[in-house]
């Protein structure tokens, strides 16, 4: 069996997961933000934690793992070439965005939310922007 291969689409599959919970955390904060019922409250907090808990997290996880294990099938000699650089940067954004979602979680949790849906709105076109660099420097790999 071609390790490379295997941990390359579990790479993928791991990665697409994460990036539709990133995707689709910020706009349920727009609707949860907008809202002022406090039983649709309740069911927008359960929804949040548990894509941020049981989804993204284990995702993001995943994504690392087998990332490095794909570094580590190509040889870590590699982590000298520019466009891993670049990716690995922009992963790290990436996982700090991540991390800020799960901030902002804890703020609504709280009943602590202090940002308009409008910030959501915008907030959520982050992952899409660092989505596209990612995969034209891993296609192209510019020098």
């Amino acid at each position: 069996m071609n390790l490379y291969l295997l941990f390359k689409s579990l790479h993928l599959i791991a990665v697409i997961s994460w990036m539709a919970g990133l995707l689709y955390l910020p706009r349920i904060f727009v609707y949860h933000s907008e809202n002022k019922n406090e039983i649709i409250t309740s069911v927008f907090k359960t929804m949040e934690r548990k894509l941020f808990f049981f989804i993204m997290m284990p995702a993001m996880t995943l994504s690392w793992i087998f990332g490095l294990l794909l570094i580590s099938e190509i040889g870590f000699a590699q982590l000298s070439n520019f466009w891993l650089k670049m990716k690995l940067l922009l992963v790290v954004l990436l996982t700090l965005y991540h991390f800020y979602l799960g901030y902002l979680l804890k703020k609504f949790s709280l009943d602590d939310n202090k940002k308009s849906s409008k910030f959501y709105r915008y907030l959520n076109e982050i992952p899409t922007l660092l989505l596209i660099l990612i995969v034209f420097i891993v296609v192209f790999k510019p020098l």
